[in-house]
């Protein structure tokens, strides 16, 4: 049953709380099933995912591979560390506490939402699943209604595999949004813009629900002069354009040194050439724009500073060229919010410290960039500024790497997920303190007379 009747959300929250507690997703063996029951389902509906992103965003199909179906090695990392994970750890006492001993123990939370966005509409919603499952809670997935063909086949994978009182799918829009955030869930996890961030913890805080939210914000991408040229521009071009740029963790705008500002807006041109052919228009392997509002946001981007490579767009298709822009002012609207598109400003400055200091002028982003060599400004630029992760002569790759926690922090996001931090993300950790019987020491009971000397020694 693919669940698309808002009036059943009470209902499926209900069947799903009721599963939970006959205490059988705290079986680790069934955690590890189900999750090589999602593997296995990803991989007999590979072609209809690739189909469906291809009829959403016009993903051509090795990024389809790369930024989505690659879920599944997520998957398989969860399934070789769970026993362990979920195994209860040790914790030290002190000397006066020697008669006990302390353990940690992670528990499911319950019956979680995870909302998934529109951009790796995929990925995004069957990623935080993993997490969900692998620490033993029941879930209700709402994919986003603006790619309705891939919301279509999560639908379609989870109903088929998994019991919706274990599993479940609502599709809709808005409505659907808010018919689920009326509801009391243990844990929301929701993957969007910062402005839905502000209402999904607004209507959690009405029921003291838990949050991860991940957003996104502008992330900045500093290039030095010591670098290797050839290796920079193409992680930037690709970092940049994949997806048609809507990535959260995209560069956002380059902060580039002055000294190589030519030189770099030439390679850049070479490499998108290189990538995309003479009219990105007619290539394969570049996607479009997801919707009308989003093609005329980012058309009205434009219209700010000067564009020096491409520009180019079709309303039609939803296609806007790869472009870069030069001469923008920090007021410009491309330069105010998150550009979630085709669309790269280049700034330039001559000491890292106007480089930083920008950085530092605005929201923390989600993602910074350094291309440098040199130690000593690696070191700078993390000691100096904060941001969700950072990604050292590279972009976007850090998000491959399940070992990282992936996050934001400010207005890019609460929270993280990924390996270990996504079982983290949904679990509680109980503690738990055991004393013995073969001592019992009276200097804690009244009457107190005379005690507290004794107490004082044990304090200092």
């Amino acid at each position: 049953m693919i669940t698309t009747e808002l009036s059943n959300v009470g209902e499926i929250i209900q069947n799903q709380r009721e599963f939970f507690q006959t205490g059988k997703t705290k079986d680790v063996t069934f955690r590890i099933e189900q999750l090589k029951t999602l593997k296995q389902a990803i991989i007999e509906h590979e072609q209809a995912i690739v189909e469906a992103l291809q009829a959403d965003l016009h993903k051509p199909q090795v990024e389809t591979y790369i930024t989505e179906i690659s879920v599944i090695k997520e998957i398989d990392y969860a399934i070789k560390h769970l026993q362990n994970w979920s195994k209860p750890k040790k914790a030290s006492v002190s000397w006066d506490f020697f008669s006990y001993s302390a353990r940690i123990y992670p528990e499911p939370l319950g019956v979680v939402l995870i909302i998934g966005p529109w951009n790796y509409p995929f990925q995004l919603i069957i990623s935080p699943l993993i997490g969900a499952i692998a620490a033993g809670n029941c879930a209700i997935l709402k994919p986003s209604e603006i790619a309705s063909h891939t919301s279509d086949i999560v639908a379609k994978i989870i109903a088929k595999h998994f019991d919706p009182a274990y599993i479940a799918v609502v599709e809709g829009g808005v409505e659907a949004s808010q018919k689920l955030l009326a509801e009391k869930f243990d844990h929301i996890f929701f993957t969007g813009g910062t402005a839905v961030g502000k209402i999904i913890m607004a209507a959690a805080a009405k029921h003291l629900t838990p949050v991860t939210l991940e957003l996104g914000g502008k992330s900045p991408c500093i290039v030095d002069t010591d670098i290797n040229f050839e290796h920079t521009v193409r992680r930037i071009t690709w970092g940049k354009f994949i997806n048609a740029g809507q990535t959260c963790i995209a560069p956002d705008y380059l902060l580039v040194n002055k000294n190589i500002k030519k030189d770099l807006i030439d390679g850049l041109a070479k490499s998108l050439k290189e990538f995309y052919g003479d009219n990105p228009v007619n290539s394969p392997d570049y996607a479009r724009i997801i919707s009308e509002k989003h093609f005329d946001r980012l058309v009205n981007f434009l219209k700010d500073g000067e564009v020096i490579i491409g520009g180019e767009n079709q309303p039609s298709e939803r296609y806007i060229a790869p472009t870069v822009i030069d001469n923008v002012s920090l007021e410009d609207p491309v330069m105010q919010e998150e550009i979630f598109g085709p669309i790269l400003p280049i700034i330039e400055y001559t000491d890292i410290a106007e480089a930083i200091a920008l950085i530092n002028s605005r929201p923390k982003p989600l993602a910074l960039y350094l291309f440098s060599q040199d130690k000593n400004l690696q070191k700078r630029v993390l000691q100096e500024t904060s941001s969700g992760g950072v990604c050292i002569n590279d972009t976007v790759m850090q998000v491959g790497v399940p070992s990282l926690p992936f996050g934001g922090v400010g207005d890019s996001g609460i929270g993280n997920y990924h390996g270990k931090a996504s079982f983290d993300t949904f679990s509680h950790k109980k503690s738990v303190l055991k004393n013995s019987f073969w001592l019992d020491l009276k200097w804690r009971y009244a009457p107190y007379q005379g005690k507290l000397p004794i107490i004082k020694k044990l304090l200092g």
